[in-house]
């Protein structure tokens, strides 16, 4: 009779279970029957509030929850003290804090999970978490909720909504960093920067309204942040920035294209016959046309990135517009010197290229004409795409990103090709094997878009992960909503992210016309048979300009976080650049000894009986040195001040009519010559030695990047942090090599006598405008002191190359020294050794105590 009971109840549980089986995830998820919140009224919480302004780019807001659980009186209390990944600990800790709360928090970050500790009978659970104030929305973080109030202006209300705890006792605190405000309801205290609330329930807490706390005043300065991002002002300074910076880049074409074009540049090369002119005047041409395309296609992703959505609009005009710029850019283009016999090679590259890009773009259109096949309505997008149309969001997404990889690839190579920069053995395996060279680069651009996928996929997860803490809808539809949204998107975050580092492209393109320039400089004065020049010409000196705003200068104008501003910027690192090149006509070393005072001719070496003369001069004065402290006889002091007369001598014969300054000697002018005969020589080998001494200031300026609380959350939650991180210490490295390229080129033509002044000369041209952006930043109560950083750290790696130019110009005296840091001292033993190493020893100190500011425990 029992087995038949049972045998009655028997549908009534194949019900139950088929009703739990097909009721929603949500439902489910949220029964919190089992959670007993009555038994937490017993509990006591310290709730505090933090705004944070000063010195910060945007507020900063932290949530602290102190919560003491008296563990007999709530059954799950012992289960808040399992592993953050068991069931128990995630099912206690959600009705503690959430409740029948399962909203999805966007704004709310989170450094650590709760962390419970057993004290007797009580379990006492700390609850931080953070968000940070960049527009107008609201904000939800612990148990507080921030929104901007229509009824008192552009005034915040803060207010008290905790979800669980109603009933429990509640100490509120609320420290405003001397922001403007007004409370509400009965406080224990308050002042100018802190509220207290008494030891009450919620409800009776702050005012009756809502749970209003306070309401808060924005300085103007945080406001006008906040209104940023919906305001024309920012796509009008981001267009701003591509228009200085595509005007400067034509102007330099311009200029170049005008030097070979001018009637008396084509005399002189009908005379002589110079075939060495053709490849730099046939550059010029691609370079303006980039300098057209990179601004117009700037403005056009702008124009687009402003309407929000990536549908078929966005994808059609970025296939179009990657496939375009590969045919433009035509990398299969012949140099201007290259013999009618290559006309082959030139038809093979094009077929290569041109196929590759076009299959490329063919599978991106098949997922847009195609979209039927994919599941996929016209539009292309669709709340939840099924399996079929994920496939197609990755094909499309990899097709589109892959076209603008390879189409910065192939201006690149064309600029550097036609610019000389590329060695001879790339093009021949270019020349002899196009196919293999297109399918070895597309696969290696393959792999690179295979890991901004997987990043994407990566910061996805990272997300959900964070805006579903504790609510477990990973099984929902809001899930796969979720995804397929970052599916979508995949082409908007990578495109903006590639076009922004485009900048490096424009670097490619100014070098490759300098180098032009060098050689038709260098053509020339082999031909004529004349001097060779103390630096580039008018011409060549707008491109260092150039290239030192865009290296250096727009890295330090990335401190400024406000991208309006990088315009000015450029134009004003190339005005300081160019005061400190007019200073060091009157006052460079070289520039005093007189035009006429030249080390080298086309055939003829002096270099070498100068740094003789130089070895002579160091050899006397240590002579004297030696006689003044009784170390030295078989000599008189009137034999060795006769030989530097004698040196003196020969140094005024060589200025002709001109008598050079007393205090400007042989070893100061052989060491403003430089290493090298040719300034490019010069400029080349710098630009090695500041990128080498740069690598440890690259990995501690990122290193710092990553300490600060925003950018460190980040890391793991931007689809493009890890190839901005990447991208970044490619940056720096190129700002050093570039601020080194600078220093060696002008080498010759800088102010002073040392090449610690010629470093600070260098450290001068971007501290003038930094020392504008810093008062400005300074005024909109940001922090300086990264700017001020980077500002040092500039003139330390600029002065540590500068003391090894030196020892590398008197690399023939290596010989008689043990090291290359013993040469080092005997080489500023006559030129105030102890102040060179107190300037250095300024500099560490300088930065050690930037550092401590910035890095707290």
């Amino acid at each position: 009779m029992t087995s038949v009971r049972w045998l009655r109840l028997l549908p009534l549980v194949i019900l139950a279970l088929t009703w739990w089986a097909c009721a929603p995830a949500e439902a489910r998820e949220n029964n919190n029957d089992d959670c007993q919140e009555g038994q937490l009224d017993t509990s006591k919480v310290n709730a505090k509030i933090s705004f944070r302004q000063h010195h910060k780019n945007f507020i900063q807001v932290s949530s602290e929850m102190k919560i003491e659980i008296p563990a007999p009186k709530w059954e799950m209390a012992n289960q808040l003290t399992f592993s953050e990944e068991s069931a128990g600990y995630q099912k206690a800790m959600h009705c503690l804090l959430r409740g029948p709360d399962n909203n999805l928090r966007f704004t709310e970050w989170r450094q650590k999970n709760p962390v419970a500790v057993a004290d007797g009978d009580k379990v006492a659970v700390t609850y931080n978490s953070i968000a940070w104030i960049r527009d107008r929305r609201s904000y939800m973080l612990g148990p507080w909720k921030i929104a901007r109030s229509r009824e008192k202006g552009d005034k915040w209300i803060v207010f008290l909504q905790p979800s669980t705890l109603k009933n429990a006792h509640w100490k509120v605190e609320a420290e405003l960093d001397d922001l403007e405000f007004e409370h509400y309801g009965q406080t224990a205290s308050a002042d100018n920067t802190k509220v207290t609330w008494a030891d009450q329930r919620p409800a009776q807490l702050c005012s009756k309204h809502e749970h209003r706390c306070l309401a808060l005043d924005l300085p103007w300065k945080r406001s006008i942040v906040l209104s940023w991002d919906q305001s024309l002002w920012k796509p009008a300074g981001i267009a701003t920035w591509w228009m200085f910076a595509s005007g400067v880049l034509a102007l330099t074409a311009l200029r170049a294209r005008r030097m070979y074009t001018s009637p008396a540049f084509r005399r002189t090369e009908t005379r002589w016959r110079l075939s060495d002119f053709g490849a730099g005047r046939a550059l010029a041409g691609p370079v303006l046309q980039w300098a057209l395309l990179s601004g117009a296609v700037a403005l056009t992703l702008l124009q687009l990135n402003r309407q929000k959505t990536v549908g078929l609009p966005w994808h059609i005009i970025c296939i179009a517009a990657g496939l375009t710029l590969i045919l433009v850019a035509r990398p299969w283009h012949a140099r201007a010197d290259e013999p009618g016999c290559f006309a082959g090679h030139r038809r093979r590259q094009a077929r290569a290229v041109i196929g590759f890009a076009s299959a490329m773009a063919a599978i991106g259109m098949l997922v847009i004409l195609g979209h039927r096949l994919f599941g996929l309505p016209w539009s292309l997008a669709m709340p939840v795409a099924p399996l079929s149309g994920r496939v197609g969001y990755v094909l499309i997404g990899v097709a589109t990103v892959w076209l603008w990889l390879a189409a910065m690839t192939a201006w690149a190579w064309r600029f550097a090709r036609e610019g000389g920069l590329v060695p001879i053995g790339w093009t021949r395996v270019w020349n002899e094997a196009p196919v293999l060279c297109v399918a070895a680069v597309s696969t290696l651009l393959l792999v690179i878009v295979g890991g901004f996928f997987w990043c994407l996929l990566w910061a996805a997860g990272n997300q959900w992960e964070r805006v579903t803490w504790l609510i477990e809808l990973n099984s929902s539809a809001k899930h796969d909503e979720y995804v397929n949204k970052y599916l979508l998107n995949f082409s908007f975050y990578d495109l903006t992210w590639i076009f922004t580092y485009s900048w490096l492209l424009t670097g490619v393109a100014l070098l490759a016309l300098l180098h032009s320039h060098f050689v038709t400089q260098r053509a020339l004065a082999s031909r004529k048979m004349e001097n060779i020049p103390l630096g580039p010409e008018k011409s060549g000196l707008l491109i260092i300009a150039v290239l030192f705003s865009l290296t250096v200068g727009m890295r330090g104008a990335k401190f400024a976080s406000n991208n309006a501003q990088y315009g000015v910027w450029l134009v004003l690192n190339i005005i300081s650049l160019f005061a400190i090149i007019a200073a060091g006509r009157r006052w460079s070393v070289l520039s005093r000894m007189g035009y006429l005072f030249r080390m080298h001719k086309p055939g003829v070496d002096r270099m070498g009986e100068l740094m003789e003369k130089a070895h002579q001069y160091r050899n006397l004065n240590h002579q004297l040195q030696l006689l003044d402290q009784g170390r030295l006889s078989g000599v008189t002091c009137d034999q060795l001040e006769g030989e530097l007369r004698e040196l003196r001598q020969w140094l005024v014969s060589r200025c002709l009519a001109k008598n050079p300054p007393n205090q400007i000697s042989i070893l100061d002018v052989a060491l403003a010559w430089g290493p090298e005969v040719h300034w490019w020589f010069n400029a080349r080998r710098a630009a090695l030695l500041a990128f080498c001494f740069g690598i440890p200031a690259s990995f501690g300026l990122l290193y710092l990047e990553s300490t600060d609380l925003y950018d460190g959350l980040q890391l793991t939650l931007e689809p493009t942090a890890i190839p901005n991180l990447i991208a970044g210490f490619i940056a720096y490295q190129l700002a050093w090599g570039g601020v080194g390229f600078t220093l060696g080129a002008l080498w010759r033509q800088l102010p002073g006598r040392r090449s610690a002044t010629r470093a600070w000369s260098v450290t001068l041209a971007y501290a003038m405008p930094a020392l504008l952006l810093g008062l400005l930043t300074r005024y909109a109560d940001s922090n300086v002191s990264v700017l001020l950083l980077y500002s040092v750290l500039t003139l330390f790696i600029l002065t540590l190359t500068g003391l090894w130019m030196d020892t590398t110009t008197l690399k023939e005296e290596r010989q008689y020294w043990p090291s290359r840091f013993a040469l080092l001292l005997s080489i500023h033993r006559l030129r105030g050794l102890s102040g060179q190493i107190a300037w250095l020893l300024a500099q560490i100190a300088a930065v050690a105590a930037i550092l401590k500011t910035l890095i707290k425990p």
